[in-house]
């Protein structure tokens, strides 16, 4: 161990000839190394076989180990084997550079050409301008079925000084960031701080440069190595943050660490940012990376790093902190010949020799049998229309020993990125299981579970399956499969289908279901002494805003950036705190109350008339009570709940026009488990009596996607049923929306079920996630055409809009700096085509007529002397025409008189 006012001695330097590869020599066998899409063997050397194609290989990540503008020279030896062997073969050394938010490219090294048994050397130099996401450094190229051998490897900087003082670039407002003025500026918060040039008898030394920080000693998990930013940093500015750390000791091998922001503002306030967490080791240096934005006037800013478990250390190479790069835009995707409607499955009738094109995943029987049903499944029959019946024949899955085994199908070549796929299928499970199963038809891209939709079974009848997936990135294997019930448990497969789907078309149909349900047939009757002057006067109506219900979450934080009040101040009438009305927030700790932040928010809703919803009064899930109420016992539990109650309702009695209850109910039962079946109602009927006025909400997510069987629009109604059953004065549901890849049909059909309660439907929290713009646009204007095409929908409130202050990444409209992006362009014009605008002339009856949105209106009457104007209201909820009676002589004494009266 070093310590805070150790030099390191002036021989310490970073060898040019330093290596960034592990295990470069395969002396520890195949560690850090990994097969790409074949099979790798160590004897003497690395031997790379199953090849089937010619990019397959040897390769490692060596994100961590370069830096951007610095050139490396590549040095291998490389060989080749096999039986039949004509000719030489080419060696190449190549990166993949991968990017979150664009496809991957790939930059050739160098390449050699080799014949069997003989060592070649493979030599090339590479540079990067910028650092993505990720880099990967592998060797490929030989032909398929050609073994490929590799004896060692070496990258190596060729201006390692260089690279290293460039990380303290003279954008970075981290002052000492490769702590070359040995630990100036930086201090320890709560624990000690010290220097080394290595650590674990040599095993661990600076990826770059001379020397690297430790914060040790620590005891708690906020402990750690700080600096002070306060002159540095300007609010209302986007700062990207990288930091290469690691840690050490204590016997932990991997932890999560945190790069955080604490803010004091001038009032004494404090704030915690969370910028980046990552997931460290102790065996390797990793990149810490993230974003973050302050929205008041700071008067004291400090960066630091926390996380890992009190004992263990963390470790800094380097920090950097400067003004992040406009994001580019994101291009709309081509999309050629996109097939709308076509199943991609092939043999889905099984009508082609049996299972062909099926293969059973695990030691799993798959036949054919006879007897499922031939219409098309309820959603998928709304998107796709009119179709072909299917066949009756079903594939029958039996002899499972596990429960991921089933019937599965390759269909990488038959994707397109960034389409739209929604997924159906009749399913259905053996007699002889003894407890609800759960099915899912899943897709394995690359590895990974996506889920396809799933459906919990309880019987032996044919249920429906549907969901939806998308892929943004190019997959190299895609499979779909259907798996879930428990070993022993026969399956049945029938009438898969994978298709895009034609938003457009379903589009074209909403807008007439939203001409028919928002709309209404508004007659202007004019009259007054002098009335008839007026026949044939142009009028012209113009709507200033819409009376539906759109609303968005707002945090403490954010009210602070006048920029983010000014765009809900325009564009939203609802509003949801993020945090700052949740019990853990007003009482983190028992008896200390805090309502200062939520009043705030309140307070600035008020001043723009921007109505609230409580979110929330209780949450269910056991992981979002805090520490002090989950040790109380029974009773004092009992108490503390109805303390919640009246404290909350109490004070904000008539100020939120709803209230959801008791959070996400179908996904936890942390109060039902402690205090009785009863509590859940009771916490309604109390809540009512507090605050007679407020509408009392349950939600929930993954209500309306088909992707989580816990939460079927069927469950979602047993248990608002029986809580009204107990007396509970349910008054609305909730839908949160935290959805990816939304289809129309799967959507709207989870709210006509929901429907026939009676009661309004809110979506919530709604937010969708895409890497492209469009497509993210695409997703919004899914879901807001639906649920405003809807008769039981009666409002929407979105989970955030701003980036940075998202809970899902890829969901903002809004960059951080308060750029519109093309998602949130969409919503924009969602809401100028939701305005009604009309014009002509007054009839020979003294009439006007014009089919608007209900809202807010202005109507401008116009002659050759004069010009009036009149506001008025087109409200919903009547099938009548509804006339506004407008008296000339009266409206023109009243702006005659105010013409006076200005003059």
């Amino acid at each position: 161990m070093g310590n805070a006012n150790a030099k390191i001695p002036e021989t310490m330097t970073n060898s040019t000839n330093t290596n960034i590869i592990e295990n470069h020599d395969f002396s520890q066998g195949l560690h850090s190394w990994h097969a790409n899409s074949c099979h790798a063997v160590f004897v003497k050397h690395a031997v790379v076989t199953n090849r089937k194609e010619c990019w397959q290989g040897l390769e490692q990540d060596i994100t961590t180990k370069i830096s951007p503008g610095f050139a490396y020279h590549v040095s291998a030896r490389v060989g080749i084997s096999g039986g039949h062997i004509q000719r030489q073969n080419t060696v190449l050394a190549t990166l993949k550079l991968e990017k979150k938010h664009s496809s991957t490219n790939y930059l050739q090294i160098g390449k050699v050409s080799v014949t069997k048994d003989e060592w070649k050397v493979l030599e090339g130099t590479f540079s990067i301008s910028s650092l993505p996401d990720r880099v990967v450094f592998y060797i490929e190229g030989p032909a398929p079925g050609v073994d490929l051998l590799i004896e060692s490897v070496s990258v190596t900087c060729l201006n390692p000084k260089a690279q290293s003082s460039s990380l303290a670039g003279d954008e970075n407002i981290v002052l000492n960031p490769n702590f070359e003025d040995d630990l100036n500026n930086w201090s320890a918060r709560g624990c000690k701080i010290a220097l080394h040039n290595s650590m674990a008898d040599g095993k661990i030394v600076p990826q770059n440069g001379k020397v690297f920080a430790s914060a040790s000693e620590r005891t708690q998990n906020w402990n750690g190595i700080q600096q002070d930013i306060t002159a540095r940093v300007q609010r209302k500015l986007a700062y990207a943050m990288t930091a290469v750390v690691r840690i050490f000791g204590n016997n932990v091998t991997t932890a999560d660490l945190r790069a955080t922001l604490w803010v004091q503002y001038p009032n004494s306030r404090e704030e915690y940012i969370g910028i980046a967490s990552v997931q460290a080791t102790d065996k390797d240096w990793v990149q810490l990376q993230g974003k973050v934005l302050l929205n008041g006037s700071p008067a004291k800013v400090v960066i630091y790093l926390e996380g890992p478990p009190p004992g263990t250390d963390i470790l800094v190479n380097s920090m950097i902190l400067k003004h992040a790069e406009k994001p580019t835009p994101s291009p709309p995707p081509i999309i050629e010949d996109p097939g709308y409607g076509i199943n991609i499955i092939q043999n889905s009738n099984l009508l082609e020799n049996g299972t062909n094109n099926w293969f059973k995943l695990g030691d799993c029987n798959l036949s054919v049998a006879t007897g499922s049903p031939r219409i098309i499944p309820s959603m998928a029959r709304d998107s796709l229309g009119p179709h072909t019946p299917l066949s009756g024949n079903y594939i029958l899955v039996t002899k499972r020993t596990q429960n991921w085994q089933g019937p599965a199908q390759t269909i990488t070549d038959k994707l397109k990125l960034f389409l739209t796929y929604q997924v159906s299928a009749w399913v259905r499970i053996s007699s002889g299981a003894t407890s609800p199963q759960n099915v899912n038809i899943a897709l394995s891209v690359d590895g990974q579970w996506v889920n396809g939709g799933q459906v919990m079974i309880n019987d032996d009848m044919w249920h429906e399956v549907s969901g939806s997936f998308r892929i943004e990135k190019q997959p190299k294997n895609v499979f779909v499969y259907v798996q879930g019930p428990d070993s022993g448990v026969d399956m049945m497969l029938a009438g898969l289908q994978i298709f895009p789907v034609d938003r457009e078309a379903r589009f074209k149909h909403l807008k007439r279901q939203t001409d028919k349900i928002r709309k209404r047939d508004v007659v202007l009757k004019f009259s007054g002494a002098d009335s008839t002057g007026f026949l044939s006067s142009f009028v012209k109506v113009k709507q200033s805003q819409n009376s539906f219900p759109l609303g968005t979450c707002i945090s403490r934080s954010q009210i602070e950036n006048e920029d983010f009040v000014d765009f809900v101040a325009k564009h939203f009438n609802w509003a949801v705190f993020g945090n700052e009305l949740k019990w853990y927030w007003t009482e983190a700790q028992q008896g200390n109350l805090n309502y200062k932040d939520a009043d705030e928010i309140l307070a600035l809703c008020q001043a723009h008339n921007i109505e609230c919803r409580g979110h929330c009064i209780f949450w269910e899930v056991q992981g979002t009570v805090q520490s002090w109420v989950q040790a109380l016992n029974k009773t004092d539990l009992m108490s503390a709940v109805q303390n919640r109650l009246s404290s909350l309702l109490t004070r904000y009695k008539g100020k939120f026009k709803h209230y959801d209850v008791n959070n996400e109910m179908l996904h936890g039962s942390f109060y039902q488990d402690r205090l009785g079946n009863d509590i859940r109602a009771n916490m309604f009927k109390t809540a009512h009596e507090l605050d007679p006025s407020a509408t009392l909400f349950v939600n929930d997510y993954h209500i309306e996607d088909g992707n989580d069987p816990r939460s079927s629009p069927e469950k979602y109604i047993q248990q608002i049923l029986s809580l009204q059953e107990q007396g509970a004065p349910v008054g609305g549901i909730g839908i949160q929306g935290h959805i990816d890849s939304p289809v129309g049909t799967i959507v709207c059909s989870a709210l006509d079920k929901l429907g026939i309660l009676g009661l309004p439907i809110w979506f919530t929290e709604l937010d969708v996630s895409s890497i492209n713009e469009y497509i993210r646009g695409e997703d919004l204007e899914v879901m807001l055409r639906e649920a405003y095409a809807h008769p039981a929908v009666e409002g929407i409130v979105l989970w955030g809009f701003w980036e940075l202050f998202m809970s899902r990444d890829n969901a903002h409209l809004v960059n951080a700096e308060g750029d519109v992006n093309a998602a949130g362009k969409k919503l924009l014009d969602l809401k100028q085509e939701w305005l009604s605008h009309a014009h002509g002339h007054i009839s020979d009856q003294g009439e006007f007529g014009f089919r608007g949105f209900h809202g807010t209106y202005t109507v401008d009457i116009v002659t050759n002397s004069k010009k009036m104007s009149k506001t008025f209201v087109v409200e919903s909820g009547e099938d009548d025409p509804q006339v506004v009676n407008i008296d000339l002589q009266a409206l023109y004494d009243s702006c005659y008189d105010k013409t006076t009266t200005n003059e």
